[in-house]
């Protein structure tokens, strides 16, 4: 624990980012982890390109001003009288949630842009060529993450929304900590895990062809970087001394509850609210009213719940003890969820997803696609 690192396996052994030295050890080439091989494998099954039609075409059309993207149901503000009051034209109210989804998709993009940075850090400290490789392929993979979300908003609306204040501190943290344990339970199991349960909404209530698919590719790579992170825990979580335990746990528990009352609160969404002339003060206050621990818990039992998501993730991952349990025992029922084993939400969608992918990748090349490359 002399770096911080709490490393209970050699293939998450670290050096600090600028001690690229260590990377020219001799006996390191000779000493790869063959753990991450399957999932490495793996990558060509699941590769896509934002930037070629055969995939993704992004001049589908989808009328804005007068068909909603989303469900009025998922959008909890729209129950209250204030905001009722505020948007009492039909097309306001489209208006509104079609900007609702325009903020959660910038939150979305301002996330992979962090797994992106996230995913290149580990490269420059993970001293095993097996866990290397794998980082250096998911960087890859949330580049064109962030270049497919930047073209799906570009084409609905131009322009993403700011990144809100909680989501950005995070990401800070999570991106500059020296640790490599909070790297990946922060980014590779809490944040990954939240983007999953968010696809697998998006991809069952979206009124878009386009972004439902556009959603499921995504969920064809984050299904593989959700198992990154698994297989760090089955081979450290078992391992820990009690006090580091703790710290793991505790960690975990700060990120979550962060997540939890922060992370779509009307704060967070400050612009969007404005822009409709609404006091954000007031759409907090009747929020409250109405979103009470009996409706997270509630809301808490739909499987794609992004919540419940993240803590069916820890739980798997063996990080959440008696310590912590009745905390998030708060809102959903933990025998239950440990019950429902290791199926991820998401992971029937990803594997449809793959056998798209394959029924595109494994074609004969064309000849654009081989100019293409050339």
């Amino acid at each position: 624990m002399a770096d911080g690192n709490i490393t209970k396996d050699a293939m998450y052994d670290a050096v600090a980012p600028d001690d690229f030295v260590a990377m020219l050890e001799i006996e390191r080439y000779n000493a790869r982890s063959s753990a991450f091989d399957k999932i490495i494998s793996a990558t060509h099954d699941h590769f896509w390109d934002p930037l070629n039609t055969a995939y993704i075409d992004f001049s589908e059309p989808f009328d804005t001003v007068n068909e909603a993207l989303m469900p009025e149901t998922m959008f909890p503000a729209l129950q209250t009288d204030y905001v009722k009051s505020m948007l009492s034209d039909p097309k306001d109210r489209i208006r509104f949630i079609n900007e609702s989804t325009r903020w959660s998709l910038s939150s979305i993009l301002h996330g992979e842009q962090g797994a992106l940075n996230l995913s290149a850090s580990l490269c420059h400290v993970l001293k095993d060529q097996g866990a290397q490789e794998y980082a250096a392929n998911q960087t890859r993979e949330e580049a064109r993450h962030v270049t497919a979300f930047a073209k799906y908003i570009k084409a609905r609306w131009g322009t993403p929304m700011a990144c809100g204040p909680v989501l950005q501190n995070l990401l800070v943290e999570i991106i500059g900590s020296p640790e490599v344990y909070k790297k990946i339970v922060g980014m590779q199991m809490l944040v990954e895990g939240l983007a999953m349960g968010a696809f697998a909404t998006f991809f069952t209530e979206t009124n878009d062809p386009l972004l439902k698919k556009l959603m499921q590719l995504v969920m064809t790579d984050e299904a593989f970087h959700h198992k990154f992170g698994k297989i760090w825990a089955d081979r450290t979580v078992p391992k820990l001394a009690p006090e580091e335990h703790a710290i793991v746990e505790d960690w975990a528990a700060h990120c979550f509850q962060t997540l939890l009352f922060n992370l779509v609160a009307p704060h967070q969404q400050r612009e969007m609210y404005e822009s409709f002339g609404m006091d954000v003060d007031k759409v907090v206050e009747e929020l409250q009213l109405i979103a009470t621990d009996e409706m997270r818990r509630e809301d808490m039992k739909k499987a794609t719940n992004i919540f419940r998501v993240l803590i069916k993730t820890l739980l798997n991952a063996g990080i959440i003890s008696d310590r912590t349990r009745a905390f998030y025992g708060m809102y959903v029922d933990m025998d239950e969820l440990k019950a429902e084993g290791e199926t991820m939400v998401g992971d029937a969608i990803a594997d449809e997803g793959i056998k798209y992918l394959q029924a595109i990748n494994f074609k004969k090349p064309s000849v654009t696609t081989l100019l293409a490359a050339e």
